[in-house]
């Protein structure tokens, strides 16, 4: 992945934006990454992933109540924050 300084974002946009026709950029703010630019191909892709993840999952929560494999919200709750 290609990096930017948000500086360098700023005065090379159009650089920028030709770039993350190829690939996201990664922007930097004192030297701590702060954001990633990406093409709208690229996104309008990750926002089907993840529509299709949830998707799956969905159907998979519907499998288990159906076949009651269910877990009680209070007791997993309690399980996650017991210390050994």
């Amino acid at each position: 992945m290609n990096k930017m300084t948000a500086n360098q974002a700023k005065t090379h946009f159009g650089e920028l934006l030709l770039q993350t026709q190829r690939e996201p950029v990664q922007i930097t703010k004192n030297g701590k990454p702060a954001a990633v630019v990406l093409s709208a191909e690229d996104y309008a892709s990750n926002e089907e992933l993840k529509l299709q993840l949830l998707q799956l999952r969905a159907v998979q929560a519907e499998k288990d109540v159906a076949s009651a494999q269910t877990t009680d919200g209070d007791a997993f709750l309690s399980d996650l924050t017991q210390q050994d």
